[in-house]
């Protein structure tokens, strides 16, 4: 894991979230011995976001299909 100090890490931010992504955290260090630690965040999906499949039927299909088993 790599540190950087304050400085260092203010100067070469973009090389700092770089690292961050390769190694999958950095630490920077303050001079009064205070550590923070960057990493990547991992992006939030939604449980109802799936995948589709293809059943071959067209859209018009569906939509008589839904309707005919509603009216039972």
């Amino acid at each position: 894991m790599k540190v950087y100090t304050w400085s260092q890490a203010r100067q070469r931010f973009a090389e700092v979230l770089e690292q961050a992504e390769k190694e999958g955290e950095v630490l920077i260090k303050r001079r009064d011995g205070r550590m923070y630690s960057v990493r990547p965040s991992q992006p939030r999906k939604s449980p109802l976001d799936v995948e589709g499949i293809d059943v071959n039927m067209t859209r018009d299909e569906i939509v008589s299909y839904i309707r005919e088993t509603r009216e039972r």
